[in-house]
């Protein structure tokens, strides 16, 4: 009978668990709607949008090599039922090397479609996929800490502004996110319980990773670490209890079938999933453009990998490897494109690149601040739980860690991934945005979950003692530690309302997100801008701006991202720059700057960058002056959105 409550009880918890997780993905799912009914295309789709249209309605693979297909791709199959008009007899089509923008420019803007209707269409497939991921925080979490705690970073990355405004654009960083939890999940199952069946899952699972983004292939060194450490660890246990004259031969095997597995979960990925993806989307790209649009677009490429690069272009000429041409053609263009780093407006200068601080800063400027409260306290509770540990425990560090590895592997895994990532992003030059983050957050918010879930949980028992006063003493002293723990409970709930209600506030305007340690979303220009503020998602709110000011006439705009502004504007719009002068002159008396524009125009260069000196907008800080402080640009007459900064000339 006592088993049968217990059964019934977590049937219970289980289903109020999954229903909780069904209302914050619901919450979620609203949030990222509504913005992508408010956001312009924003600049990464003006390329990523006809890339997948070719993918699947022509099966051509010609755009936008240096990003995997699957994300694209995706999002592009509810495009279909549109029947927009593709402008595949164009010359940037027929003739020319990966002209992804002109492209998007002439299938969004100058083909008779409809570029509102395929732009919000095409972010369903995006947001589903964020949804999926939600739920794979979930099952992760629930294999460390339970059903009810698992709900905690699946709140925490759900409601994340920064997950909400990437989780809907049609662009590979949610997806890279759902490619490394989903094969982290489903290795670790198999480690837990090898089978060939759960081999063919975690294989299929890293597979679907590599199709997602580029930055998946640091799985590769994650799981071969992972191998390495579930090895020594079982070497350690069991060398006293293996014979002598055998231990070595005994290791090595193991060891060298540990490999072995792993090698066959990464062919069956790559063979079962990224070849027949490739070969699909291949199929009509005529292999002799093929092999001229690799050799166009690798012939800079040098250095220690140049040999790859000519073994690419090889593979592009033969009709059975060409598959893995294209798939090679994207990761060596993402290298290169890394060594070349990018100009960005970061911490009151114009650069070529953010530097080692640049993410650590961007996290805890953009993470919400209970977020950063959950996040860096679970930190601290961790260091400090480890510095008690080494002085209140008498056993060996080996025995610690060998502890640590065998009860937690899965939290190391992770962590281990952290590491990883982070010291690959803070060493790279190529620092465009805090999304390049996202596939490190469900393991940050997972690690963080765990560590509270400790330190609400835990109660210490006092030591009974006899007599009637011994025992009211520890009677008060667990009664103490109940209060305690009811009071942490309060506290963690206050934190994530707080975090409702700043997400709610936020909306829709969830790129632009700022924490208020930086000012605020309104604010946060003033730090850093690029896709962490302004990626041309305001273009709509400007055309309503326009449209409830008919006044104003003519505008000049200078907008920065993937939207056309005459194709929403009209007659109204007039393409402008710094270089054009003062638009006043022309009987234009109102200017629209896109804030990424304005900052790398007007702000001080570091040593390594350079501007024209015609494109710093001096006239118009010559009307407006600049004010003082970090990243201050004249004080806008209006503000379409948040990035777009109006001024009354």
């Amino acid at each position: 009978m006592y088993n049968e409550h217990i059964i019934m009880l977590k049937k219970i918890t289980s289903f109020g668990a999954v229903s909780v997780l069904a209302l914050v993905m619901l919450a979620s799912f609203s949030f990222m709607f509504a913005a992508s009914r408010y956001d312009s295309a924003i600049d990464d789709e003006l390329a990523h949008i006809p890339a997948g249209y070719g993918y699947v309605h022509n099966l051509d693979y010609r755009l936008n090599p240096e990003h995997p297909p699957l994300v694209k791709a995706l999002a592009m199959l509810p495009v279909l039922f549109l029947n927009p008009n593709f402008p595949d007899t164009s010359s940037a089509w027929l003739n020319e090397v990966n002209s992804q923008w002109s492209m998007g420019a002439q299938f969004l803007y100058q083909s008779g479609n409809d570029a509102t209707a395929i732009i919000r269409t095409a972010r369903i497939m995006p947001i589903v996929l964020t949804l999926i991921l939600i739920v794979f925080v979930y099952l992760l979490a629930r294999k460390i800490m339970g059903d009810l705690w698992a709900l905690l970073p699946a709140i925490l990355f759900a409601l994340d502004p920064t997950v909400l405004a990437h989780g809907h654009y049609v662009t590979t960083d949610v997806g890279a996110a759902l490619g490394i939890v989903a094969a982290t999940y489903y290795v670790l199952n198999y480690f837990e319980r090898p089978s060939a069946k759960r081999m063919w899952i975690a294989g299929i699972a890293f597979g679907i990773a590599q199709a997602m983004k580029f930055s998946t292939p640091l799985l590769i060194p994650l799981f071969i670490f992972l191998v390495v450490v579930r090895w020594l660890y079982e070497v350690i246990l069991a060398w006293n209890a293996t014979d002598a004259s055998r231990r070595w031969k005994t290791f090595a095997g193991k060891l060298g079938h540990a490999l072995w597995k792993l090698i066959l979960i990464g062919l069956i990925g790559y063979f079962i999933v990224i070849y027949p993806l490739y070969f699909l989307f291949t199929l009509h790209y005529p292999i002799a453009k093929q092999a001229s649009d690799t050799a166009a677009l690798l012939a800079g490429f040098g250095g220690k990998l140049k040999f790859l690069a000519t073994l690419d272009m090889w593979m592009a000429k033969n009709p059975i490897l060409r598959p893995f041409a294209q798939y090679l053609l994207g990761l060596l263009m993402v290298i290169q494109r890394a060594a070349g780093g990018n100009t960005i407006y970061f911490l009151g200068e114009v650069r070529n690149a953010g530097g080692p601080l640049y993410f650590p800063i961007l996290f805890l400027l953009k993470e919400p601040i209970p977020t950063l409260i959950i996040v860096i306290g679970a930190l601290l509770l961790g260091v400090w739980r480890v510095i008690r540990n080494a002085i209140a425990r008498h056993d060996a560090a080996k025995e610690r860690v060998l502890n640590y590895i065998g009860a937690h592997f899965a939290e190391f895994a992770m962590a281990s991934f952290i590491v990883l990532y982070w010291g690959y992003s803070m060493k790279s030059t190529l620092n465009i945005g805090i999304r390049h983050l996202l596939p490190t957050f469900p393991f940050i918010y997972i690690l963080a979950a765990g560590a509270v879930k400790q330190w609400i949980t835990h109660i210490t028992m006092p030591n009974l003692s006899m007599g009637l006063e011994g025992i009211m003493d520890s009677a008060k002293k667990i009664a103490r530690s109940f209060v305690w723990r009811a009071v942490k409970y309060i506290f963690l709930i206050v934190l994530l309302f707080w975090l409702l209600l700043e997400t709610s506030f936020t909306a829709p305007h969830f790129l632009s997100y700022f924490n208020e340690f930086a000012g605020g979303t309104a604010g946060g220009y003033h730090y850093v801008t690029d896709s962490n503020y302004d990626w041309g998602q305001d273009l709509l709110a400007l055309k309503q701006w326009a449209d409830a000011h008919p006044e104003a006439g003519a505008i000049a705009v200078d907008y920065f991202g993937g939207g056309n502004p005459h194709y929403y504007l009209g007659d109204k719009e007039t393409d402008w720059q710094s270089s054009k002068g003062n638009p006043a002159a022309q009987g234009i008396h109102w200017i629209a700057i896109s804030i990424n524009q304005l900052e790398g125009a007007t702000q001080p260069l570091a040593p390594d960058a350079s501007r024209n000196p015609a494109d710093s907008y001096a006239w118009l800080t010559a009307l407006r002056p600049l004010a003082p402080g970090m990243g201050n640009v004249p004080s806008p007459d209006a503000r379409a959105g948040t990035s777009i900064f109006i001024y009354h000339l």
